[in-house]
C-alpha cells in the first residue's frame, strides 16, 4: 500500500519539477536523516503537530530549497505523509535509473573480488541486460558469491553448500 501511495506522490513531483535528478538527491539526503530513530519518532509522533513536523524537514532543507521540493513538503505535511519520503525517494530512484538505463547492484560473498573480477561482473551482467550495471562490494557470511540488482529483478547466488548439495542429488539419482 505504501509503495502505490509513494508513486502517486513521486509521479506528481516529477511532473511538477524541471530538475528531478537534484530533487532526488535531496530528498536522499532527507531519507538518510529519516534513518535516525529520534527523527523518525518525531515524525510520527501523535503529540508534535503536523505543522511543526513541516517546519522541521524545511528547516533541514534550508532557505535556497526548490520553491517545487519546499510545497511539496508542505502538501506532504498536511496530508500527514511526511513519513514517506523514503519511499517517494526509492520510487523517484528507480525511475531516474530507468530513464538513464545505468543501474546499481550488490555483491555480497565472504572474501572481497578485486576490481577486475568486479568489472568482467559488471560487464557479464551489462551484455545480459543491455544496461549498465555498476556494483557495490559487501562482505557477508556467505560461503559463495550472491549478485543482485534489485531494480531490474536480478539474483544470482553461488554457494557451496548449493553445489554440495546438487552433486549429492545428482549422484544418487545416477545409482
Amino acid at each position: 500500500m505504501e509503495e502505490l501511495i509513494a508513486k502517486r506522490y513521486a509521479k506528481a513531483l516529477s511532473s511538477a519539477s524541471q530538475d528531478i535528478s537534484a530533487v532526488s538527491m535531496v530528498l536522499n539526503v532527507l531519507t538518510e536523516a529519516m534513518a535516525n530513530d529520534e527523527v523518525m519518532t518525531a515524525l510520527t509522533s501523535p503529540i508534535v503537530a503536523s505543522a511543526k513536523k513541516t517546519e522541521m524537514i524545511l528547516a533541514a532543507l534550508g532557505n535556497e530549497a526548490d520553491t517545487v521540493l519546499t510545497n511539496f513538503i508542505k502538501i506532504l505535511g498536511e496530508n500527514k505523509r511526511l513519513d514517506m519520503i523514503p519511499a517517494i525517494a526509492k520510487v523517484l530512484n528507480a525511475e531516474l535509473q530507468k530513464a538513464s538505463n545505468k543501474y546499481e547492484g550488490v555483491v555480497k560473498s565472504s572474501q572481497k573480488l578485486g576490481k577486475e573480477e568486479l568489472s568482467r561482473l559488471e560487464e557479464t551482467l551489462a551484455s545480459y541486460t543491455g544496461s549498465k550495471i555498476k556494483l557495490k562490494q559487501e562482505k557477508s557470511d556467505l560461503e559463495g558469491l550472491r549478485v543482485s540488482v534489485d531494480d531490474l529483478g536480478i539474483e544470482v547466488n553461488f554457494s557451496k553448500q548449493r553445489v554440495k548439495e546438487q552433486l549429492i542429488d545428482f549422484i544418487k539419482k545416477s545409482l
